[in-house]
């Protein structure tokens, strides 16, 4: 039996017809007022708030890295002003990178002529003068300092000994270096990059970096620092591009960077918007025309367009108006919503086109809306819901993306519903009376324009003759319609045919499950810029040259414990040993930490071990030997308000060989998992770690969406398609189609980040549009036979399923012009999430309904055979053993057949009652069709001719019988008297029985309830 429940269909149904009744008597009132509504909510872009921060949209909300960030902050707050330490930095702040590299092909920076275009680069930059309220400001002026002094670029300093090096005369160590001539020690990894080593001696080093820190200890400095780096930034840029350096290339980076490529990413799209507003209205306007100049809408296609647009207008400034952020990610929102709008458009036109054209247009408009209305209603609710879905993504740019794109979905629903709906009303007056589709003037049908020219009967004739309207020359099928149910459902229902879908399906999802092996995950920094951005030139010099010491991390041990205690130094130095000793890091003299080197020296001097005997002289000593002023590990150490008690501790740590972001997920997570075993209160933090969580979160959180997406639209698909079976191949399909675009776009070269995971949730919406149209369609056929529901189904959807994949994947086309990876991801995903779904619907879909949807058990063969013989002219035949004795009542000669009666069985309803009908019985009786209604007389007539002859039984001889002697043989008389249903004499009657008759008034031929029980004397 099958399972379905139907209140929310017969529901929206009923509301829709009445709502197209509404808009077809009144349709400008829905198209003025959209449009007003648009015109106020685009006032709300004067309130836009335009959000470019990197680390703020794709970094989780609350994600680790920003919790260990707040406890080194707490402790160890940065002083830019006096005592910078690159190493210790908390945030980004402002700076300037420079990586250089030599020009002649020589590997080898460490040459005279090089280092004097490095002298000339660090004056350029030096001097770069920054403006800001009136004032400008040069780097010496707003440098982060230690002590007083800028933070210089140390490795300059090795210009006095340069020769020496470069002719062999004097070694360079790795990692440290020691100048004998300013007496500097030289971390070299911090400059010195893909530096050729052997035996601890640098023996060449292909690229240089010099670093650029700006003091942002205050809101103030903070902008002028931003001001500064672009003044940076336009300096060696310039420089660059002149040729005036003619031994050394540089690549330049800031902190601005990622936001001004950012924004300048998205910015990309915008002049496309007009060319693809175009291109859609011309491809709209092409697909909605037909050969009946009267029949065509071709404007109702540009309508669509204009439908679509002022729905994301509107949806847009509303959210402007909530005070919701806006990112340059939101732009290709609009392209998604004329593609939305657009398949909505088709579906609607599609189903116009199959309403009686005679019909007044309100009619028609009521069946239009209650056929394609709760097929679009499906759709947008599944899509609203998948954004919405979206809200619950720790990502702020997942966030805003949904909500934007979700009262996006939403408007154009409502629009397409008042907007589109009155301009298809208007556009149906105008049919009605016969108007040229695109100028509005009268013609002719084409059954009447035999006399006109060929030109004005190609370019001029349509609709129909109101004298014959159901004629065939002014109503030809569809032929792109007619294509899918003749030749593609056709072909869909061959045995062999289902099974090569099955089969290509079946590789299909092979090659999904295998991409979805290689998915990787993260998102890469350069992917945020621009293919020809300056910044991709130092990102892969960075990749390439400082991986195998990319950066410092800090490990903090916060709360009070007492350092003097032998228990808590080996719970530290164990702590520090682990961390060490894993493969993302290096031990030995690269690790920097305060307690170590402390504990080592009073060992070895051996002079202050009498002196330290408790916490309290442990503290004192510290502090009077270790922690000098001109000191880095004063920066290490957190005292109480009292300075009795350490309250944290600090201390680093080196990754080596770290490249990729798989690799630095993984790094993350050990480097945590080594803390959080520790039986300290231990965290390990980089600024870069705020990033690297969304590598950690990423996965999970696309999974979690998924998942619970697709749940909420196999809720969905069962409410609006009441039918168990539908809807869980609708669900399958969501499932299906979410692997091949999980999967396909790993082999895409797409990551799994918070772009591409934008469009994951974006794409459980997309994946039940055209499956949901195929299932309703399929679910509402009045057809019998699965292969019939096929080719209407087909016939009615497959025109605008392949229009509204076509005009989606047309309208992202744009994407591809942006030249950005962004908007490559939006087209490259929606285009598989668009191109599954429709081989889906078209394909797949149908072929599994058939072999297992509604009806796909049953032997219409059989039933057919059935039918076929009721149809025949049946006898009147008399069972051999069957007899009814009524315990000395009168026994009937017929069977009563109160069931099949159309009337109610309550009281006052039968024959002798002067009561109406029943409403039920009133509106069953309209429904039936006409055909049905002739039966009765059909059936008496081949009663009558078979009434005189018994067929052969088993149990009876075949001879002619006499003349029935009851009242049942004057049944023509009943006939003439209005008997008016016999679908009674199929069924074999009971033989008369003279000897219990009862006695009754002659001639008391009164017709019962039945019609078929008769009284007689």
């Amino acid at each position: 039996m099958m399972l379905s429940i139907t209140c929310v269909d017969d529901f929206l149904n009923k509301a829709f017809h009445k709502i197209g009744l509404i808009v077809g008597r009144h349709p400008a009132y829905f198209v003025i007022i959209p449009v007003i509504l648009a015109l106020l909510c685009f006032t709300g872009f004067q309130r836009i708030h335009y959000e470019i921060d990197p680390e703020y949209l794709f970094s989780p909300i609350n994600g680790p890295g920003k919790t260990e960030r707040a406890i080194v902050e707490e402790h160890f707050k940065l002083n830019y002003s006096e005592k910078f330490s690159l190493e210790r930095i908390t945030r980004p702040g402002r700076f300037g990178h420079v990586i250089v590299v030599p020009k002649d092909g020589n590997d080898n920076m460490l040459r005279r002529a090089v280092w004097d275009e490095l002298r000339i680069l660090d004056q350029l930059i030096k001097n770069a003068t920054a403006v800001h309220d009136g004032q400008t400001y040069t780097y010496d002026d707003i440098c982060a300092r230690w002590l007083g002094e800028c933070q210089e670029n140390s490795v300059l300093e090795m210009e006095s000994i340069i020769e020496f090096v470069e002719n062999g005369e004097l070694n360079v160590t790795f990692p440290i270096f020691f100048n004998p001539e300013s007496f500097t020690v030289h971390v070299l990894p911090l400059h010195f990059g893909g530096s050729v080593v052997k035996d601890d001696i640098i023996l060449s080093v292909p690229a240089v970096q010099l670093g650029y820190f700006i003091n942002v200890d205050s809101p103030r400095l903070d902008a002028i620092g931003a001001a500064w780096e672009e003044a940076f930034l336009n300096a060696v840029g310039e420089a660059e591009d002149s040729g005036r350096f003619k031994h050394i290339s540089t690549a330049r980076f800031a902190s601005r960077t990622l936001e001004l490529e950012f924004e300048a990413n998205t910015q990309t799209i915008i002049p496309y918007f007009t060319s693809t507003f175009a291109v859609m209205a011309i491809f709209s306007v092409i697909t909605c025309m037909m050969t009946d100049w009267v029949r065509s809408k071709p404007w109702l296609g540009l309508l669509g367009n204009i439908s679509a647009a002022l729905a994301t207008i509107s949806a847009f400034g509303l959210c402007c108006y909530l005070g919701i952020d806006f990112i340059g990610i939101n732009l290709a929102a609009p392209f998604l919503m004329i593609g939305i709008g657009i398949d909505d458009t088709f579906v609607m036109l599609a189903a116009w086109r199959r309403t009686n054209i005679m019909d007044p247009v309100p009619l028609r408009m009521a069946h239009m809306l209650s056929e394609a209305a709760v097929s679009i209603t499906i759709t947008s609710v599944t899509d609203m819901v998948s954004f919405f879905i979206g809200i619950i993504s720790p990502f702020p740019s997942v966030q805003i993306f949904c909500i934007y794109s979700g009262f996006a979905v939403v408007f154009t629903f409502l629009f397409h519903l008042t907007f589109f709906t009155g301009c298809v009303a208007i556009s149906g007056y105008c049919e009605q009376k016969n108007l040229h589709s695109v100028v509005c003037c009268p013609v002719e049908p084409l059954s009447k324009s035999g006399h006109r020219s060929w030109l004005y009967r190609l370019l001029c004739t349509g609709g129909v003759d109101p004298d014959e309207p159901n004629n065939p020359i002014d109503n030809p099928e569809h032929g792109c319609m007619t294509w899918f149910r003749d030749y593609l459902a056709w072909a869909l229902n061959r045995p062999l045919v289902k099974l090569l879908v099955i089969v290509v399906f079946g590789l299909y999802l092979s090659g999904a499950l295998y991409g979805l092996t290689t998915i990787k995950e993260g998102l890469d920094r350069r992917r945020l810029s621009k293919d020809d951005s300056y910044s991709i030139t130092f990102y892969e010099r960075e990749e390439k040259y400082y991986r195998e010491f990319p950066y410092r991390i800090q490990v903090v041990v916060s709360g009070q414990y007492d350092y003097s205690n032998k228990t808590v130094q080996k719970q530290m130095e164990e702590l520090a040993v682990a961390l060490e000793n894993t493969e993302y890091t290096i031990a030995g003299q690269y690790t920097q930490s305060w307690l170590r080197t402390f504990l080592n020296y009073v060992e070895d001097t051996g002079e202050l071990n009498g002196t330290i005997t408790d916490e309290k002289s442990f503290i004192d000593t510290v502090k009077r030997e270790w922690l000098t002023e001109t000191s880095t590990f004063t920066l290490d150490v957190a005292f109480d308000k009292p300075g009795e008690h350490i309250v944290a501790s600090r201390f680093t740590i080196q990754p080596v060989n770290i490249s990729g972001t798989n690799m630095e997920k993984d790094m993350v997570r050990k480097l945590r998992q080594i803390c959080a075993d520790s039986p300290l209160n231990a965290s390990v933090f980089h600024p870069y770690f705020v990033f690297f969580d969304q590598f950690e979160l990423v996965r999970p959180t696309s999974i979690q969406c998924m998942i619970f997406g697709a749940l909420t639209m196999m809720v969905i698909s069962f409410i609006f398609i009441p039918n168990v079976l539908c809807s869980l191949w609708v669900a399958f399909c969501i499932v299906s189609i979410e692997c091949g675009v999980a999967g396909y776009m790993a082999l895409w070269d797409v990551s799994l980040d918070s772009i591409s995971m934008i469009n994951l949730i974006m794409c459980i919406g997309f994946s039940v549009d055209f499956t949901a149209h195929i299932c309703y369609a399929y679910m509402s056929s009045k057809k019998r036979r699965p292969e019939e529901r096929v080719k209407e189904c087909l016939y009615s959807l497959g025109l605008p399923i392949v229009q509204g994949a076509f005009s989606t994947i047309l309208g992202l086309s744009a994407l591809l012009l942006a030249g950005t990876y962004i908007f490559l991801v939006f087209f490259k995903m929606v285009f598989l999430v668009i191109f599954f779904g429709a081989l889906h619907g078209l394909f797949l879909l149908p072929v599994l309904l058939s072999l297992f949807g509604p009806g796909s058990c049953t032997n219409f063969d059989k039933e057919d055979e059935k039918e076929k013989i009721s149809k025949l002219p049946q006898p009147y035949v008399i069972p051999h053993p069957t007899l009814l004795y009524n315990h000395g009542k009168d026994t009937s000669p017929a069977v009563s057949l109160n069931a099949l009666e159309d009337r109610d069985l309550g009281l006052g309803t039968s024959e002798d009652s002067n009561s109406t009908e029943s409403g039920s019985s009133q509106s069953r009786r309209k429904q039936r069709p006409a055909e049905q209604m002739d039966q009765p007389q059909t059936r008496y007539e081949d009663w009558r001719r078979s009434v005189g002859m018994l067929p052969s039984l088993s149990q009876f001889q075949t001879t002619p019988a006499p003349p029935p002697d009851y009242p049942g043989a004057h049944i023509a008389d009943l006939h003439q008297r209005g008997l008016r249903n016999f679908g009674f004499l199929h069924q074999p009657p009971r033989p008369h029985q003279p000897q219990v008759a009862r006695t009754s008034h002659p001639g008391d031929y009164r017709r019962s309830r039945s019609q078929h029980n008769l009284r007689y004397p």
